[in-house]
C-alpha cells in the first residue's frame, strides 16, 4: 500500500490516503486545533474531495496533538472582530459554512470515524457528532463550550447531540457546559468506543481500514436507511429499506458475498 498525500492548502490541516483510508488531521495543536480561518475552507475542500473520490473506502477525521478540536477560536474572537458586515450577511455566511462542514461530514455515503485524542468542544464536538462512530481516548473529553462564552450553538449541534444522548439530557450537557470524560462518553453514547492513548490512532485505522473493505453500496445505503430513520415513522422506514434491499441484491458485493460464504473465504469486494 502507498502513502498518498494531499494539498490541503495549508499547514493547518494535513490529509492522506492509504489502503482505501482517508485520513483528515486538524493540525493546530498548539491552539487545540481550533477552527480558523485557514482552517475551515481547507476542512470544507478536503470532506468534498475524500467523499467523492472513489480510493476512498472510510474516512477518519482526527486532530494533532492531545486535542481534537476546541471549536472556534476565542482568543481570535476576541482579536479580530472583522470588518463591518450586515447582521443578514453574517448569518448567510454561517448557514453557508455549517451546511459545507458538519452538513456535508453528514451528507458523505461512507463510514466516517472521528478518532479524538483529546478535547473535542463546542463546534469540534458538532464535527465529531456528525461522523458515523466516534473513539476516544482514555484521556480525551468533551463539552459543549457553548454557554462559556455567550454563545446558543452552531454548527448542528443541538440536533446532533440530541440525536445521540435525547434531548432532556442535550439540554442539560447545552445549558451547563459539563465536561464529560471518556468514561462518560461512553456510557451517553456520545463515544462508540474507549481505548489506552497510544492505541487511539491504530484502532482507528484498523476500523476504518475493515470498513473500507466493505461493501461500498451497501455501506451507503445503509446510511441512507439509519438517516430515513431519525425523520419517518417506523412504516415509512420499514418501506424504505425494501428498494435499497433489492438494489443490494442486484449489485456484484451481494454475489461476491454469497460466493465467498459457500467457498469460506473472506469476500473481495469492488470499490462501487
Amino acid at each position: 500500500m502507498v502513502e498518498k498525500d494531499l494539498d490541503t492548502g495549508t499547514d493547518q490541516l494535513l490529509a492522506v490516503k492509504y489502503g482505501g483510508v482517508g485520513i483528515v488531521t486538524l493540525n493546530r495543536p498548539d491552539a487545540r486545533n481550533a477552527l480558523s480561518s485557514e482552517l475551515s475552507p481547507a476542512l470544507r475542500s478536503v470532506i468534498v474531495q475524500m467523499g467523492i473520490d472513489q480510493e476512498v473506502g472510510a474516512l477518519i477525521i482526527t486532530g494533532a496533538g492531545n486535542a481534537f478540536c476546541a471549536g472556534g477560536d476565542v482568543k481570535s474572537m476576541a482579536i479580530n472582530k472583522g470588518p463591518k458586515v450586515s447582521v443578514e450577511e453574517r448569518i448567510a455566511k454561517l448557514v453557508d459554512g455549517q451546511r459545507k462542514l458538519t452538513g456535508a461530514l453528514v451528507e458523505i455515503r461512507k463510514p466516517v470515524i472521528a478518532a479524538l485524542p483529546g478535547a473535542a468542544v463546542g463546534a469540534g464536538l458538532s464535527i465529531a457528532l456528525a461522523c458515523d462512530i466516534r473513539i476516544g481516548a482514555a484521556s480525551a473529553f468533551v463539552t459543549t463550550g457553548y454557554v462559556r462564552v455567550g454563545l446558543s450553538g452552531d454548527y448542528g449541534i443541538s440536533s446532533l447531540l440530541t440525536r445521540v444522548v435525547g434531548n432532556a439530557r442535550a439540554r442539560e450537557l447545552m445549558f451547563t457546559a459539563e465536561r464529560l470524560d471518556s468514561a462518560r462518553c461512553l456510557e451517553l453514547g456520545i463515544f462508540s468506543r474507549v481505548v489506552p492513548d497510544e492505541e487511539l490512532q491504530k484502532s482507528a485505522f484498523e476500523l476504518a481500514t475493515q470498513l473500507a473493505k466493505g461493501p461500498r453500496r451497501a455501506l451507503a445505503l445503509m446510511k441512507d436507511n439509519l438517516d430515513e430513520a431519525l425523520e419517518v415513522d417506523f412504516k415509512k422506514s420499514l418501506d424504505g429499506e425494501a428498494p435499497r434491499l433489492i438494489e443490494c441484491m442486484q449489485s456484484s458485493d451481494h454475489e461476491e458475498a454469497v460466493s465467498a460464504f459457500v467457498e469460506k473465504r473472506q469476500p473481495n469486494f469492488g470499490e462501487g
